[in-house]
C-alpha cells in the first residue's frame, strides 16, 4: 500500500465511489455491493486516501502468505472484516499483485435515517476501531456471513418496490448484530491476550496516580489510556466490558476512588486539597464521584476511621 502524498478527496456518495474507480452504475443510490473478484487493477493515480460520507462493511478472503494481528498472527485466515463509518480516512489498496476475494457493502446514512438504526448505529463501536482491530471470523462465522450477504445481494439485485428499503434495512440490521456477537467472541477467544492489555492498563493506571501525573496533567483521559495501551477507545471499552463488565473511564474512576481513599486515610489534606491533588478542578466534582462510587461522603469515609 503506498502512502497518501496528497490530502485526503473526500468522497460524499456511493455512485462517485463507483464513478472513481470505474465500477458500474450501484443498483441502489444509497446502497451498493461489491464483489473484491470483479476488481480488477486499480489506477495508481488512485492511490491517494479518501474520506468517505458513508458506510463501509468489508470482508478480505484469501490472503497470500502469513496476517497478523498486532505482534500475533490471526485467530483465523479465513475472513477478516472491517467497519468504517462516515468521515474516516482510508487508503485504498492498488497492489496488482494481491490476492484477495469477498466484498465490500457501502451504503449511505440517508439509507437507514428513518429508521431506528438510524439513531442505534452508533452503538455499534466496532465502526470506530482500528484497522488492527478487525474481526477475524471463524468458518462458522464466516458461513454465517455470507448466507447474511447473500440475502442482501438478493435484495439488492431486485427491482426498487415500497417494501425495498424496509427489507434492506432489516439485513443490515441482522448483519451489524451478528457481527456484534462475534467480536464479543473474538474478546473471550483471546482472553490471554485481553487479560494482558487489562494488566497493563491497571500498571498504567497505578503508575499515573503514584507518580505524580495526575496532578501536572489531570485525570487520565480513555484516549490518552488507549493511546498508551496502541488500541482504540472504543475497542478498548467494548473488550474491557465483556471481560469486567466496566468500560475504560469506570475503570479510571475506580483506581481514582482507591487512590482518593488511601490519601483520605493516610494524610489530613482537606477534602478540597485532595479533589485538587487528583485533578478535579472543582471540589464539588470530587465529592460527588466519590459518593456516587461508594454511597459515602469523602468526609464521611474519612470519619468512619477516627
Amino acid at each position: 500500500m503506498k502512502k497518501a502524498t496528497q490530502p485526503p478527496q473526500l468522497i460524499n456518495s456511493i455512485s462517485e465511489w463507483h464513478r472513481i474507480f470505474s465500477f458500474a452504475k450501484p443498483g441502489h443510490p444509497l446502497i451498493s455491493l461489491i464483489q473484491h473478484a470483479d476488481v480488477k487493477n486499480i489506477a495508481a493515480d488512485y492511490s491517494r486516501a479518501f474520506a468517505v460520507n458513508f458506510y463501509i462493511i468489508s470482508i478480505k478472503k484469501s490472503f497470500k502468505g502469513k496476517m497478523r494481528y498486532g505482534k500475533n498472527y490471526y485467530d483465523f485466515d479465513e475472513g477478516t472484516m472491517g467497519f468504517i463509518s462516515p468521515g474516516q480516512v482510508i487508503a485504498v489498496d492498488d497492489d496488482a499483485s494481491r490476492d484477495c476475494l469477498g466484498w465490500s457493502l457501502l451504503f449511505h446514512p440517508d439509507l437507514i435515517r428513518h429508521y431506528p438504526l438510524g439513531k442505534n448505529i452508533k452503538n455499534y463501536g466496532f465502526f470506530s476501531y482500528d484497522v488492527n482491530e478487525a474481526l477475524h471470523l471463524s468458518d462458522k462465522e464466516d458461513n454465517m456471513i455470507d448466507s447474511l450477504i447473500k440475502n442482501i445481494a438478493l435484495e439488492y439485485h431486485s427491482s426498487i418496490d415500497h417494501y425495498s428499503q424496509d427489507v434492506m434495512v432489516s439485513h443490515l440490521e441482522l448483519l451489524l448484530n451478528y457481527a456484534n456477537r462475534f467480536y464479543n467472541r473474538q474478546f473471550i477467544t483471546r482472553k490471554t491476550a485481553s487479560s494482558d492489555l487489562l494488566t497493563q492498563m491497571d500498571d498504567l493506571l497505578t503508575d499515573y496516580f503514584n507518580g505524580g501525573k495526575v496532578e501536572q496533567s489531570g485525570l487520565p483521559t480513555v484516549q490518552f489510556i488507549a493511546a498508551q495501551l496502541h488500541v482504540s477507545p472504543n475497542y478498548l471499552s467494548d473488550m474491557l466490558r465483556t471481560l469486567t463488565g466496566q468500560n475504560t473511564q469506570q475503570h479510571i474512576h475506580n483506581k481514582l476512588i482507591e487512590k482518593a481513599k488511601e490519601i483520605l486515610t493516610t494524610t489530613s489534606l482537606s477534602v478540597s486539597e485532595i479533589a485538587y491533588q487528583l485533578g478535579f478542578e472543582y471540589p464539588q466534582s470530587f465529592n460527588k464521584l466519590f459518593k456516587s462510587k461508594t454511597n459515602v461522603t469523602p468526609l464521611k469515609f474519612r470519619n468512619s476511621f477516627n
